[in-house]
């Protein structure tokens, strides 16, 4: 991906096009060791955040993707107890698990601690998932960080950039081995799966992979407008629970409080159009 700025405009293009967003001034910016980070102020959408040009979020439509990254793998297994977030430093997919009560631990592993610190100054919406007191900050690569953990958590979600830079480890097979080994029985691990529209060969390798170590690996399509193609996706896998239908349904007092998931969204996300039934055919 290709990073562009024009006037007043984040260009992120790729692929023959791309996401243009017009912004009122650029809030951050920092190279760490890892990655740039870019947080701006927008015109339309609040909040930007972008990784190595590449758009992360918008205020606007943040609430979809960190709605069904927690929710549509939290349902999937139904009562986890011990909880493991990778990458995630904005902290938008702890702040959505955080409103299950019954969530004993929650762990988070980022690899870039400016990452969060850039959060909690400038995107409080999202950090606000760092107060809860359950939540353990873990500065380290994931994909080593769960090799320490056999046979420990309940739910693994791995909230990931895209397939280049600090995030390359955690699209190949050997690291979905591990995610296996550090999950108790009848554990469910989700990760970030891109778009088929962008990067359909990427989709076939996160699901290829996952499906090479677990019995039930699925697709769910997310609807992100501010992200290239407006649609990204969730590989949810298991070795003992069909990750396609939710355990329970949503209890009242959440469902109040979401914009996205409900129980309909979670069994309509894996209904997909031909070329990604094809796609996705093992």
């Amino acid at each position: 991906m290709t990073h562009l700025l024009q006037g007043n405009w984040a260009i992120e293009a790729g692929t023959g096009y791309g996401q243009c967003i017009k912004f009122k001034e650029k809030l951050f910016e920092k190279q760490t060791p890892f990655q740039k980070i870019e947080i701006f102020e927008t015109c339309e959408l609040g909040k930007l955040l972008m990784l190595d040009g590449i758009i992360q979020l918008t205020s606007y439509d943040e609430f979809a993707y960190q709605e069904m990254m927690a929710h549509l793998p939290y349902y999937a297994h139904g009562n986890p107890e011990k909880v493991l977030v990778i990458g995630g430093g904005d902290g938008g997919v702890l702040r959505e698990l955080a409103r299950h009560p019954g969530i004993k631990t929650l762990d988070i592993c980022e690899i870039d601690a400016d990452v969060i610190d850039a959060a909690k100054k400038f995107l409080p919406e999202l950090s606000c998932g760092y107060n809860d007191p359950r939540v353990n900050i873990n500065i380290a690569d994931g994909s080593c960080f769960i090799q320490k953990k056999p046979e420990y958590y309940d739910l693994i979600i791995v909230d990931s950039t895209d397939p280049g830079g600090p995030g390359a480890p955690l699209f190949t097979a050997d690291f979905y081995a591990n995610l296996k080994r550090a999950l108790r029985p009848g554990g469910v691990a989700a990760t970030q799966a891109e778009s088929p529209w962008l990067l359909p060969d990427v989709v076939k390798q996160l699901l290829d992979a996952s499906r090479s170590n677990f019995n039930f690996a699925d697709y769910g399509a997310i609807s992100v407008p501010t992200y290239p193609t407006g649609m990204i996706g969730v590989c949810i896998a298991s070795d003992t629970k069909d990750v396609r239908t939710p355990a329970r349904e949503v209890e009242p007092e959440i469902a109040s409080q979401l914009r996205y998931y409900n129980s309909a969204i979670h069994r309509a996300a894996f209904a997909h159009p031909n070329f990604v039934q094809r796609l996705l055919q093992k």
